[in-house]
């Protein structure tokens, strides 16, 4: 079934912008990182901690740590991304051996409605990311950047019309390196919470059932709820086929690729489709910071 025209091809052009901006930044911070990782302030489980301002809440098990907004910005950073003062938050396993993490971020564009969930084209949806992809490559060949290559989806687009969730897990190669980006988002009312999971492929399937059960314990507050939408409320310029392909990218597409551009790099997200150098570093060394521990 075709999707709308800009819903897929605008995005995946973005997409693949966003994708070379990416590698270009990121290669610049991480030159410029911090011999030593900064110090978060651990909440350790089990515990239930806010996500956001009045959005929602997790309930923090034990055996994880949470970071809150301010330092998972300052994490990010260090490991060569831009913040893009979206954050809520960053979860990652309270064992130095267990080397993935998971990204926390709320985008208020309002209720995407969800009445492609019948028929999301992940096959056209995929042809598009990859002709997209190519056309990036031709920039990055002129930039010395190693060619990306997507090879198909790991998972293919899943939405969930019990929890409002959507979930997608494309897999791509890069010098010779398989990777990964796994992504969930979870409606609600007035926009989405966009949950990242950065883990190496080896390790991915065993970091999903882990992934799921965190998901599960995310709750949105009183108001907040998709299911809580009344009439009048801001809807979102696109659907679920334009999230799975770029999100947001697609409804500033309406408004002219240059203008948009200037300010592309303020919304890299961590984990498109990019392998970040100091990961298993920062993730052995993080537990240098100060650990809370409270009970439920």
């Amino acid at each position: 079934m075709k999707q709308a025209g800009w819903n897929v091809g605008y995005c995946c052009t973005f997409l693949t912008i966003f994708l070379f901006f990416s590698i270009c930044i990121t290669s610049a911070n991480a030159s410029q990182s911090p011999a030593e990782p900064p110090a978060a302030d651990w909440i350790a489980g089990p515990i239930r901690v806010d996500l956001g301002e009045n959005l929602a809440d997790l309930k923090l098990e034990e055996g994880y740590i949470f970071a809150d907004a301010e330092d998972t910005a300052v994490l990010l950073e260090y490991m060569g991304n831009i913040p893009n003062e979206k954050e809520l938050g960053l979860i990652t396993p309270n064992e130095p051996n267990k080397n993935w993490f998971i990204v926390f971020r709320h985008y208020p564009v309002g209720y995407v409605k969800d009445d492609e969930k019948d028929s999301i084209d992940s096959a056209a949806i995929l042809n598009a990311i990859r002709e997209g992809t190519e056309q990036a490559n031709e920039i990055r060949a002129e930039k010395g950047i190693t060619p990306l290559t997507i090879k198909g989806w790991y998972q293919e687009p899943y939405y969930d019309d019990v929890t409002h969730n959507l979930t997608w897990t494309l897999l791509a190669e890069q010098d010779g390196q398989e990777i990964v980006n796994h992504n969930v988002r979870l409606l609600g009312r007035h926009g989405y919470v966009s949950v990242v999971l950065v883990a190496d492929v080896p390790i991915l399937d065993a970091s999903l059932e882990e992934l799921d059960a965190i998901i599960s314990n995310v709750t949105y507050k009183k108001g907040k709820s998709y299911a809580e939408f009344v009439k009048g409320d801001k809807v979102a310029k696109y659907g679920l086929a334009a999230l799975i392909a770029g999100g947001s990218a697609a409804a500033a597409a309406k408004f002219g690729l240059f203008k948009f551009l200037g300010k592309a790099w303020k919304v890299i997200v961590i984990g498109t489709l990019g392998v970040l150098a100091a990961l298993k570093k920062t993730l052995k060394s993080a537990f240098g910071g100060k650990k809370k521990t409270a009970t439920v």
